[in-house]
């Protein structure tokens, strides 16, 4: 769990070129206590935002996302990257590395993976923490992997 001071702090917790994208959802009050994560979709449908604080690390992470509309996808079975779920909206969400380069991965379009490993978790009768914290970790790999950012450094 983390918890956000301010609306300042909270921006600061994306990177300077997505700033300018990040609309707060309606309703947010600060100080915020975030759990594990923290995901929302914009009003218009376009992007999606992801604040997260990587195992170990102290500064969260924010990660704006735009939803990439591809064709019919019917024909192929999608599996979420994140939580490995196909019980969702699954497609590909994309975020610019720089000014000439996007990367994509493929992830339940709202991002409410932790929502459905809880689910299923309690479905089957198991605790979900071992899900959450694998689920936190592909997070952070994808920011320090694709992104080449440190997230949770203080930097």
């Amino acid at each position: 769990m983390f918890r956000i001071e301010t609306e300042k702090e909270f921006l600061r917790a994306f990177r300077s070129r997505d700033r300018k994208f990040v609309e707060l959802p309606k309703g947010t009050k600060f100080p915020l206590f975030i759990r594990d994560y923290f995901a929302w979709v914009d009003p218009y449908g376009v992007r999606v935002f992801l604040l997260f604080t990587a195992p170990g690390g102290r500064q969260p992470t924010g990660i704006a996302f735009r939803r990439d509309h591809q064709g019919d996808k019917s024909l192929v079975p999608q599996v979420c990257d994140w939580c490995r779920t196909s019980e969702a909206e699954i497609g590909l969400l994309t975020t610019d590395v720089d000014s000439k380069r996007r990367v994509g991965v493929n992830l339940c379009m709202d991002l409410r993976c932790g929502e459905r490993l809880e689910s299923v978790a309690n479905l089957s009768g198991r605790s979900v923490l071992d899900d959450t914290q694998r689920l936190v970790e592909r997070m952070a790999r994808f920011a320090s992997e694709a992104l080449g950012l440190e997230p949770g450094s203080d930097a």
